[in-house]
């Protein structure tokens, strides 16, 4: 939203100093913050009023998260309005850093600021208790608030996803349409039903929650005949055409298609489990579609419409349709689809006729990202890093048989806990090899996360820093326990001499900590 003040305001000036014409950028990151953009435009009117700035004009974003800038139209607009001369302005108001945005790259932020500078308008940090004046003291403390704003969105992300996480090992429903034949039914935290929620509608007290349970018997009727004419050996285009000829429409309304007929086959929440995080899309970087081995789960949630046995023959019968396939012939038929549609997906491969289902695709190829590129097709979006992350899986474990023979040379005694490769070094320390993925910047500087085990706190965390292209370390980090505080580090090429005090070239260093000498040598 863009508010023009200038011919409210008119162009007035004080008889003891100039009024510089000024714009107010504020943003809110939810529709539940109602008086959020209100208390920022309060607190930068009463800065603008006692340093002799007026308002020329005003952008807010309502509702919109800090983590992109994708969707945030007043701050695109602002930028555009800056950079292309049509700034009836010399400054502009901001009520704190992070109202540019949580961006989980420092650079971001500071890149918008200086697209302002550039074109001689200055950016004022109202809320803030220092001076954007381009001072050392001022730029250090910009940075640190920057990074501790990318932060808390990230540490508030883990404490979102474990508390959903949470909801549905108890058996509650996380969101999402609850799928022909079954309706979200509200309940207090008592388990006492109160009401069926309908499309729409939402629990409205923090400690009410929701659950699946069965829903018109008519629409059960048509789930349970689905799975009947399935196993008994009508695909899904025929069940859909079959549906389609009755006049029985989808819960949106819509006819069945092959794809809708698969999902109620392949949906567990028909049997009554309550499955979660099939993908993700953390911080709205990237949408991922996550490993079998890390949905979250609870068995038995909720009471079946369908018997276990027949979703069970359901999933054997899908399972063998793509056996029966060469690999080979499997990708001619997805090369077929990319022809006839342009680009591949899930849902575009779910939906085509005499092909096997998305699912067969990644487990056949081990992810679908692998089978499109077998035929030749690159995703808009950038998924190489879930290539490179298993490249690293796979180098951890001869980097961890490197590490173990490297101490025992320097006559280390070396003891490794199988579940969690935690070493324990002559019975003294305990250590954990990290291997960190490198990241590039768009202005071409690279950058490291580190996580650190909170859990097993190892004395002394060996994190190998990979090079530009991941396929050989960089240099490496020998960090103590005693004096990490943070569980997640963000390192750039040079981080400062007190941190950098713990780099090294090699592991000769960690090897040497093993060695033992006697009381006679040491004398």
């Amino acid at each position: 939203m863009v508010i023009d003040w200038s011919q409210k305001n008119g162009d007035t000036t004080s008889s003891d100093r100039p009024i510089v014409p000024a714009a107010t950028y504020v943003r809110m990151s939810t529709d539940h913050q109602k008086y959020s953009t209100d208390n920022q435009i309060a607190v930068i009117h009463r800065y603008a009023e006692k340093n002799g700035f007026e308002i020329a004009q005003s952008y807010a974003d309502e509702g919109k998260s800090g983590l992109r800038l994708v969707g945030r139209d007043a701050l695109q607009s602002l930028l555009s309005d800056v950079e292309e001369g049509r700034a009836n302005y010399r400054a502009i108001l901001v009520y704190d850093v992070s109202r540019w945005g949580r961006f989980q790259d420092p650079d971001e932020a500071a890149e918008i600021e200086l697209r302002c500078k550039r074109q001689g308008i200055l950016v004022h940090y109202c809320a803030e208790q220092f001076e954007n004046d381009g001072s050392i003291g001022s730029s250090i403390i910009k940075t640190v608030k920057r990074a501790m704003a990318g932060e808390y969105s990230r540490e508030l992300s883990v404490k979102v996803f474990n508390g959903q996480a949470n909801l549905i090992r108890l058996g509650y429903r996380q969101g999402g349409a609850p799928g022909f034949g079954l309706r979200r039914q509200l309940i207090d935290q008592n388990g006492n039903p109160k009401g069926e929620l309908t499309r729409g509608e939402h629990k409205s007290i923090a400690t009410d929650r929701v659950i699946l349970v069965s829903g018109p018997e008519e629409e059960v009727r048509v789930v349970t005949r689905i799975y009947d004419l399935f196993n008994k050996g009508r695909n899904e285009a025929e069940i859909a055409a079959a549906l389609n000829a009755e006049g029985i429409l989808t819960d949106w309304g819509r006819p069945w298609s092959r794809g809708t007929v698969h999902q109620v086959l392949i949906n567990e929440k028909y049997v009554g489990n309550n499955v979660w995080g099939r993908t993700s899309f953390k911080l709205k970087q990237t949408h991922i579609r996550n490993p079998e081995g890390e949905w979250v789960r609870a068995d038995g949630a909720f009471t079946g419409i369908v018997p276990i046995e027949i979703f069970e023959r359901a999933g054997e019968i899908i399972a063998a349709r793509a056996e029966r396939l060469s690999d080979d012939a499997m990708l001619e038929k997805l090369a077929k689809v990319l022809e006839k549609q342009g680009y591949l997906s899930g849902l575009v491969i779910d939906e085509m006729e005499d092909c096997p289902s998305s699912s067969s695709y990644s487990h056949r190829f081990g992810s679908l990202l692998r089978a499109y590129a077998l035929v030749g097709f690159v995703p808009d979006h950038d998924y190489r890093y879930l290539e490179i992350n298993r490249a690293l899986r796979r180098m951890h474990l001869d980097l961890l048989g490197t590490v173990i023979r490297g101490l025992q040379s320097s006559g280390g005694a070396v003891s490794q806990d199988v579940g969690t490769d935690l070493l324990t070094i002559n019975q003294e320390f305990t250590a954990s090899v990290v291997i960190v993925r490198c990241l590039l910047t768009s202005a071409g500087s690279l950058r490291w996360k580190v996580r650190l085990d909170t859990v097993l706190k190892p004395d002394v965390t060996v994190v190998v820093r990979m090079g530009p292209g991941n396929l050989e370390p960089y240099d490496y980090y020998l960090l103590p326990l005693l004096d990490m505080h943070q569980a997640v580090l963000r390192l750039c090429e040079f981080n400062g001499l007190s941190f950098d005090a713990y780099r090294c070239e090699s592991l000769s260093r960690f090897y040497a900590m093993a060695a033992r000498r006697s009381f006679m040598e040491v004398a």
